[in-house]
């Protein structure tokens, strides 16, 4: 384990990434989840080996912080002898209660494997960036709508049956739809796709697509292939019609065109940046509650306070969860858990455990509206203490959060690449406010750093003032400009 990912890559057990508290490493398990004691085993590892800070991002990865190149490697070797299995490749989402789910429109797990199996054949891993992805969506109490992927692949049910709405660039709102097709034509222009993609170099995704690339896709399943795929040449790659095939898997070796194919990749240089969930793109309202099961069981969603706690409380939870006999417990998108196995009359008293150690136990719990990072002390990019902004503010004007609100401890916006309506960002003057922007933008106030949610006391305290009848605090802030709400932040 001798280099590590660059910022904005993913960073897997066998690729750690440089952050402000030492090295990062994400994995997603190849079974969807974990027993509890290959939690207890893993958060224990995480304590060994780095600053004992466990994350599940907002596409649901678990990831684990402050490690030191030698101790990722012991960390990764310990995962290993958990026998836990990591995917790797390009990642093919799923659902949480994929295959449980007495509501869904289908099964996911059975296609998304196939894709998986003929991107691998088809040799396109190495050849697509590390922020490709594909999201296969069996519907459901608990979809895929609001994660961004390169393909989306969501079950509709038909007259004569299910099919499979293939769309592209986007989450569940903005995707491009393709085609409606069955489950072997959705795979193939799903494929077709990523081939499109892969021949534009990994830095591309299919936002880069062409309106004729577009168009070719939308009209693939109306083009009788050749052969159903995945039909492997002794070259390699899938028959495809001519018009998808990627130009590189047609080239003959010793041809005046390979000569001109540019060279493999080498490993990414070392880069440091900070990084906390920040190539996961899209964000989820956690999965807080009770959700039915096949077999007249039940899933109970926990989630972590901004994405993270302790992997010493992750122990303590897990220790309950298995003593009222949890079997698994699944990572979810929107920063949460499932446990799986547990009697129902074992429910309250998980939760009631969960809330003491701080965990998110209630939807309306108003940390589940705030994204923080790490930040100061725990960061060394960090200029502010987020997660005690994050806490006074919840506790202060709960009622006020209907919008994200982002609190970071730096400009790199980790926590919440896009723009929200209201951004704490810490700097060299202190805490900025930054308004309808990114924690990049330039902050249209300033205060203290410790003193930040008192500027977000003022904000709320003139928000109670002027907001209309019926008007969302979003729309008020909106309404009022950045101007006034700078102005309010920094009242004494």
């Amino acid at each position: 384990m001798n280099a590590f990912s660059r910022r904005g890559a993913c960073p897997a057990l066998a690729a750690p990434m440089q952050t402000g508290d030492g090295l990062l490493v994400r994995l997603n398990p190849v079974a969807g989840g974990l027993s509890p004691k290959s939690l207890i085993g893993l958060a224990e590892s995480a304590l060994r080996h780095g600053n004992g800070i466990m994350e599940v991002t907002a596409r649901g990865s678990l990831q684990i912080r402050g490690l030191t190149a030698t101790s990722a490697a012991l960390l990764a070797a310990e995962v290993d002898e958990l026998g836990i299995e990591a995917r790797t490749g390009v990642p093919v989402e799923t659902g949480p209660l994929a295959g449980t789910d007495p509501r869904a429109i289908a099964d996911p797990r059975p296609l998304a494997e196939r894709i998986r199996l003929a991107i691998e054949q088809a040799g396109l891993t190495p050849r697509l960036g590390p922020k490709v992805s594909v999201v296969v969506d069996g519907g459901g109490q608990l979809t895929l709508d609001a994660l961004t992927a390169d393909v989306r692949l969501a079950a509709v049910r038909e007259s004569a049956g299910v099919v499979w709405a293939v769309s592209v660039a986007g989450d569940g709102q903005t995707a491009r739809l393709l085609a409606t097709v069955e489950a072997d034509a959705a795979r193939d222009i799903a494929l077709a796709a990523l081939r499109m993609v892969a021949e534009k170099g990994r830095d591309a995704h299919a936002r880069d697509l062409s309106e004729r690339q577009l168009t070719s896709l939308a009209n693939w399943h109306s083009v009788p292939p050749p052969s159903v795929l995945p039909d492997i040449s002794p070259a390699r790659g899938e028959i495809m019609p001519s018009s998808l095939l990627s130009p590189i898997a047609d080239i003959a070796p010793g041809t005046e065109a390979a000569k001109q194919e540019p060279a493999a990749e080498l490993p990414i240089s070392p880069l440091a940046g900070e990084m906390s969930g920040r190539t996961e793109g899209g964000a989820s309202r956690p999965p807080i509650g009770l959700f039915p099961l096949t077999g007249h069981v039940v899933a109970q969603g926990i989630a972590l306070p901004y994405g993270s706690l302790s992997g010493r409380d992750l122990i303590d939870l897990a220790s309950k969860a298995s003593n009222l006999g949890t079997t698994e417990i699944r990572l979810a998108p929107g920063r949460a858990l499932l446990f799986l196995g547990q009697p129902a009359t074992a429910n309250s008293q998980l939760q009631e455990t969960a809330a003491t150690l701080g965990f998110i136990t209630t939807a309306d719990d108003p940390r589940t509206r705030i994204a923080a990072c790490p930040g100061a002390p725990s960061c060394a990019s960090g200029r502010i203490a987020t997660r005690d902004i994050a806490d006074a503010i919840a506790a202060e004007n709960a009622e006020l959060l209907d919008f994200t609100l982002h609190i970071s401890g730096c400009a790199k916006g980790c926590a919440h690449p896009g723009p929200t309506v209201l951004t704490i960002v810490g700097g060299e003057n202190g805490a900025g406010l930054v308004v309808n922007a990114t924690a990049k933008a330039l902050p249209a106030g300033y205060r203290p750093g410790y003193d930040a949610a008192r500027g977000i006391s003022r904000v709320a305290g003139m928000i109670r003032g002027a907001r209309y009848r019926g008007e969302t605090v979003a729309a008020c802030l909106t309404r009022l400009g950045s101007a006034m709400i700078a102005e309010a932040y920094r009242q004494e």
